[in-house]
């Protein structure tokens, strides 16, 4: 008992070791010409304080221990500065830059993207409201490194480098968006990007925190509805638009207030729109007929979302929450169901009946429904040694059924629960986090097209992340150790999907269910090692080195069943095939492991400025599909593709082989004028698996891209073109994809409405209606991009 009050004492002076006395520091902001800088942010590390200097650069703040100010402006790199109780007069100089500098949220140590050792991109401000599109993925293809999965424009995901679904992280301020959009490519995310203050894309070793489902990248959607700054007035967005090419309306609104500490956020949106329109082009229907289509059918959306939290703000305490409900319905372009049907023979009569039941049927669409609740405490002891515990926990309920004929067909339900807590500490020399992050996901589905089964996955993880500043280097270190396990029931029995009642009856008789108990858990390890050397004012040069290890998620281990959306029949890991039938013996699974290099080269000082990323992925037992020749027919089951009937659909099973991933991503950027920049940006990614075993499938085409800007006071004027070349570095089961071209054009005029701060906007994309097919699309040749839209809108802030 004695030992155990002797422990809690001494926690409980560490926690509480505080400065004796209070300081004020005073100083001044300036820029590289010794001139003052008004409404610079200054800002206490590890607490909510932030305060603005005012039009002679001056300012004057207040610490209770040995802090570091962050001072930030607008075309400024950040500055911080290490203060005591004893520091006075303190002079801030700040360098100017043409590259916008944010704080990066998902890199856990306040680092602006300036100061980032792993590439980061980042959407924010008025770039982000401009190129705000229905889906994550439309959203950022256009970034460096960054592409869209493209089942249409309603159902698109992030590709980072050439990896998604699964090796790809969408969070949503820290936390997984926890949707079903890793288990096929037709499940849209539920991340909206209209709402979002900014939205972050981390690469390499900056991932580490997030888990073995991120060894790809993270996506981190940032909002303020929790909000952790206290907000004194009452501030508000709104925004409508209206698209041509779909016939789409959007509404878009934001409200946020506060009042002696307490804070309060609302937010929401409501979209609807029809097919989208393309450029002429022809598709081969499921008899073999070539049809001419200028738009792609089942394209349509109607969704609402309502976002609603509070937070209470003190100097050291933050506490918050907030409920988040989504409601969208959208067509699934090209999924089509496999109704066996013999044509020989037939009379006329009978032929046009069966083209009359085609015809009637209804297509498919999905409801997505999602209730999000996210909470937050965070308490700033700002001693010594710890800064900042912060402790994040969401909890997120969701849904999405396939309507088919008016009858709910398929429904996939994810129920998820998260907490992340941080602990952010400085020992010595070294400033850090460490940190315990737990999931819980339980998801399920029921129907016709429950290709995976019902499973429950638990992780628990320890990580850390250490860095250390030497003169002009600074030195990152970290580690994550996580315990994975998932847990089914699995079915011996074959996936039939028969509509006819009575032969499902006797499929039942045939086949007696066995049940398997399985579980399994894998321990996944991960570790990083990076520094950034800033060689010279405004220049740096950073390199990076990750490993990280990654189990499967249920589709890859224990899928056994018919996809429609891939047109396939999927196999897992965990199945053995033998005689034409599939035996769940999950022996021998193995780890994916990634072994990641990056080299940044970097200017974003004065007028000239660029980032130019290098990469190299070795990835051992990687997952991916492969052709196992056989077929699948409703009435046959598994079958050799000799002689197999028409409808039948290719069996794909997951494998694990070694692969690799190398390229380069660049962004480059010269301010000509004041009023005029230009942009260059590009991208390219090569994907092999080793030993000359071939090309992986669906890799992004390369591109280049160029951007214009030019400032006419309160008109602003921007035309981008990007050319995607042709992918031939293709599978045995792809066909090559042509290049193209793309051309957009945007013009934002500011409106003087008194206290209103409003702009109306024209945007034109697909400026030239050019016909695009995109190659990491399932359904390519059914879904080319949308041709030339209008987007017109207006919105305002006050």
């Amino acid at each position: 008992m004695t030992k155990l009050t002797l422990i809690s004492s001494a926690i409980l002076s560490v926690l509480c070791t505080q400065s004796a006395l209070a300081a004020t520091i005073t100083g001044k902001v300036i820029n590289d010409k010794n001139q003052p800088i008004e409404n610079a942010s200054i800002h206490v590390h590890g607490k909510n304080q932030t305060i603005k200097s005012n039009e002679l650069g001056e300012f004057s703040i207040e610490i209770d221990a040995n802090s570091q100010l962050h001072i930030s402006k607008d075309n400024y790199v950040d500055s911080r500065i290490t203060v005591t109780e004893s520091s006075n007069n303190v002079t801030v100089s700040l360098l100017p830059t043409s590259v916008e500098t944010v704080v990066v949220y998902a890199s856990a140590l306040h680092k602006s993207s300036l100061e980032m050792i792993s590439p980061v991109s980042v959407l924010s401000g008025d770039e982000l409201r401009n190129k705000s599109k229905t889906t994550l993925g439309e959203t950022l293809k256009g970034l460096p490194g960054v592409n869209a999965s493209y089942f249409g424009p309603v159902s698109s995901s992030p590709i980072i480098r050439g990896l998604d679904g699964p090796r790809v992280k969408i969070t949503q301020n820290g936390l997984d968006a926890s949707d079903a959009s890793r288990i096929g490519p037709d499940h849209a995310t539920s991340s909206d990007s209209l709402a979002a203050e900014q939205i972050e894309v981390l690469r390499g070793p900056s991932t580490l925190l997030y888990g073995s489902g991120a060894i790809g990248g993270v996506v981190n959607v940032v909002d303020n509805r929790i909000p952790t700054s206290n907000l004194d007035d009452l501030t508000g967005a709104a925004e409508y638009s209206h698209d041509t090419v779909s016939n789409s309306n959007t509404v878009a609104a934001k409200l946020e207030t506060g009042n002696d500490g307490f804070n309060f956020h609302f937010d929401g949106t409501k979209r609807s729109g029809d097919d989208y329109e393309t450029p002429t082009f022809t598709v081969t229907d499921e008899d073999g007929d070539i049809e001419t289509e200028n738009s792609v059918k089942n394209t349509f959306i109607d969704s609402e979302t309502l976002n609603f939290g509070t937070s209470y703000v003190s100097e050291h305490l933050t506490v918050g929450f907030s409920y988040g409900s989504i409601e969208t319905d959208y067509g699934i372009p090209g999924h089509e169901h496999h109704h066996e049907h013999d044509h020989e023979g037939e009379t006329e009569e009978e032929h046009a009946e069966h083209e009359d039941e085609k015809e009637g049927e209804e297509a498919v669409f999905a409801q997505l429904e999602q209730d999000r609740w996210q909470g937050l405490v965070s308490y700033a002891l700002h001693n010594n040694w710890i800064e900042t515990i912060n402790l994040r926990i969401g909890y997120t309920d969701y849904s999405h059924s396939e309507i088919e004929d008016g009858e709910i067909g398929t429904t996939f339900t994810n129920k998820t629960t998260e907490a992340r807590l941080n602990v952010e500490h400085k020992f010595a020399d070294w400033h850090g986090m460490l940190g315990y992050h737990y999931s819980d996901s339980d998801y399920d589905a029921i129907g016709d097209e429950a290709f995976t089964p019902a499973s429950i996955t638990t992780s628990n993880a320890l990580y850390v992340l250490e860095e250390r500043v030497f003169g002009d280097v600074t030195l990152e270190l970290g580690a994550r150790i996580e315990d994975y396990k998932i847990e089914s029931n699995i079915s011996s029995a074959e996936h039939h999907h028969d509509h006819d009642e009575e032969v499902e009856e006797e499929h039942e008789e045939e086949h007696e269910e066995e049940i398997i108990a399985y579980s399994e858990s894998f321990t996944n390890v991960s570790a990083s090692a990076g520094a950034i050397w800033q060689y010279t004012p405004g220049q740096s040069l950073a390199l990076s080195l990750s490993h990280s290890e990654r189990a499967p998620l249920s589709a890859e281990l224990l899928s056994n069943g018919l996809h429609i959306a891939t047109g396939t029949y999927e196999l897992g890991l965990g199945y053995h095939i033998e005689d034409n039938e599939a035996h769940f013996e999950p022996e021998d699974i193995k780890q994916e492991k990634s072994t990641n290099l990056d080299l940044s080269f970097r200017r974003f000082s004065g007028d000239f400025g660029y980032t130019v990323n290098f990469f190299y992925n070795d990835i051992k037992n990687f997952y991916l599909q492969e052709n196992t020749g056989l077929v699948y027919d409703e009435e046959e089951g598994l079958e050799s593709a000799v002689g197999a009937h028409d409808d039948a659909v290719a069996v794909y099973q997951f494998k694990s082989k070694d692969a690799e991933l190398y390229g380069f991503e660049f962004d480059a950027h010269y301010q000509i004028t004041p009023n005029t920049m230009v942009k260059v940006f590009g991208d390219s990614t090569r994907a092999k698996l080793k030993s000359n075993e071939g090309n992986l499938p669906r890799i992004p085409a390369n591109k280049l891209g160029s951007e214009l800007q030019y400032d006419l006071g309160n008109l602003q004027l921007t035309l981008t073109g990007t050319h995607y070349f042709d992918q031939n570095d293709i599978t045995a089961f792809e066909s090559q994809t042509d290049g193209y071209t793309l051309f957009d054009a945007q013009a934002n005029y500011q409106l003087g409405l008194g206290a209103v701060d409003a702009q109306f906007y024209i945007n034109v994309d697909n400026l030239t209606d050019e016909l695009g097919f995109v190659h990491t699309s399932f359904i390519k040749d059914k879904a080319p991009l949308p041709g030339r839209n209008i987007r017109l809108g207006v919105r305002g802030y006050f």
